[in-house]
Parts: C-alpha cells; sequence; structure tokens
C-alpha cells in the first residue's frame, strides 16, 4: 500500500507548494499536479496517468476535493476509476473517504461532489454577475491595453498607406501580428 498524492491549482499564478508540502508531510510516495483548471485537457491527462500509476491498496490523498476537477461528472468518474483499480480516495479535511463502501459511504461521495458542483456553479453565477455589473458601471476588462489610440491610428494609417507590413509593425510596437491583424480590422 502506498499513499499517492494529488494536487493543483487552476492559474499559472497560483502556487502549489502548500499542497506539495502538505502531501509530502502526510507521506505521500508519489505526487501528481498540475496548474490548469480543473475542467481542462490537462487535468484530465493528470488524473489519467494518476489512475495508471495506482495499484490495488493504495490510498490517493488530495487536500480537497475540488482539486480532482471542477464537476460532479468528473469528480465522480475520477473516484470510480480509482475504485476500479481498487484504491480509495481521502482528503486532508475529512470530507472524503471512500475506504467506506457502505451504502451510506456511497451516497456521501455522491452528496459531497453534488455540493463541490452547486459550489463551483455559484462561484461562476456570481463571476458573470460581477462582469455584467463592471460593465454597466463602464469598467474596462481584461488586461489593458498595450497600444494606446493614437498609435493604433498611426498603424492604421501605415498599414493603409502600406509603407509597413504586419511583421514590421508587429516587431516595432513589441506586439503579436495578431495584435496587428486587429487593430486593421477594427
Amino acid at each position: 500500500m502506498s499513499i499517492i498524492g494529488f494536487a493543483r491549482v487552476s492559474t499559472n499564478q497560483q502556487d502549489l507548494t502548500l499542497q506539495i508540502q502538505a502531501l509530502k508531510s502526510a507521506g505521500c510516495e508519489e505526487i501528481f499536479h498540475g496548474k490548469h483548471s480543473g475542467a481542462s485537457k490537462e487535468n484530465e491527462v493528470i488524473l489519467n496517468e494518476l489512475v495508471r500509476f495506482i495499484r490495488k491498496g493504495d490510498i490517493v490523498l488530495v487536500t480537497k476535493l475540488d482539486r480532482l476537477g471542477r464537476s460532479l461528472k468528473s469528480v465522480l468518474s475520477t473516484i470510480d476509476a480509482i475504485h476500479k483499480k481498487e484504491a480509495t480516495i481521502r482528503s486532508f479535511d475529512g470530507v472524503i473517504d471512500t475506504s467506506n463502501q457502505s451504502p451510506f459511504g456511497k451516497a456521501m461521495v455522491n452528496l459531497i461532489g453534488t455540493f463541490a458542483q452547486l459550489e463551483r456553479d455559484l462561484i461562476i453565477s456570481r463571476t458573470q454577475e460581477g462582469r455584467i455589473a463592471a460593465k454597466a458601471a463602464g469598467k474596462h476588462l481584461g488586461r489593458p491595453a498595450t497600444i494606446s489610440s493614437e498609435e493604433r491610428a498611426k498603424i492604421k494609417i501605415k498599414l493603409i498607406n502600406e509603407s509597413s507590413n504586419i511583421s514590421q509593425l508587429a516587431k516595432r510596437y513589441g506586439v503579436s501580428r495578431t495584435t496587428i491583424r486587429r487593430i486593421r480590422d477594427e
């Protein structure tokens, strides 16, 4: 029997260090990890690697259940795949421990997964409400423009007069050719 860890954060700006340290302290012999959304293909790939790695009797340890995925379907699918390998899954907070295969234990896993999905759906809903309110207030969403409106006008003129091409302008302004094309097409 081995303890195998799984850690995940949703973006590259987030840090995995605390999760990995906690999993190491808990005695994990191997830790699978990634920086990607729980709903992404990358997460599915890492989870598939984890499932291929585990053996009968192993324990998969996560800091929280939502580290496995962002949808009820993906979390339950992962738990099922782990069980098919005759391994179990536990979380640090004790919310989940699938070593209990009684009908009540199985129902608890499904209920916990349902609440994880509800939490995710509520986060999405609040985020969308916040974006709508920000737009209504006239706030700019996204990263700041790298090229000022004056520079945009100059770029358009150079493209119209054919005094510069897209690649030259991209190099000059330090942006991608796609950015220059977007300016051209505005």
